[in-house]
């Protein structure tokens, strides 16, 4: 069995953005000369995340107002615990534990074996300053 590893390297301008990482992830495919396997992609840093779903504009929209009702941005230490240690990112961690750390996709004939509207994306939850995304490819 064959493995490959990269690194991405994000600085995301914004608080909370998403960013659609497939062409990365089929280069690094490519990169690999795996055939046969799976890639796993998961972001280093816990205030973001990597998830699969469509590349629709509305739908990043309704994310993002969707995870701040459920977490609202807050610096005080008054609605997070966390943010007494001196953060003020508490919600991104909530966040990011909603829409996951990584995932798994299979790779058939040397590509990314996805469904119809299925791309990988990083979101973004305590932005502007670099973060990492580990894209590691096993197999034949």
């Amino acid at each position: 069995m064959k493995s490959y590893r990269d690194v991405l390297t994000l600085n995301i301008p914004k608080r909370v953005d998403f960013v659609n990482i497939t062409p990365e992830v089929r280069e690094a495919v490519r990169k690999s000369g795996i055939r046969e396997g799976l890639a796993l992609i998961n972001s280093m840093h816990i205030t973001s995340s990597v998830f699969i779903n469509d590349d629709e504009s509305g739908l990043h929209e309704d994310y993002k107002k969707w995870l701040e009702q459920l977490a609202p941005f807050d610096p005080s230490p008054s609605r997070y615990a966390h943010n007494r240690t001196g953060e003020d990112n508490g919600d991104a961690h909530h966040k990011r534990q909603i829409m996951g750390r990584e995932v798994v996709v299979a790779i058939t004939d040397g590509k990314l074996d996805f469904g119809t509207w299925e791309q990988i994306f990083y979101g973004e939850f305590d932005g502007r300053r670099p973060k990492r995304i580990l894209i590691k490819i096993i197999g034949e």
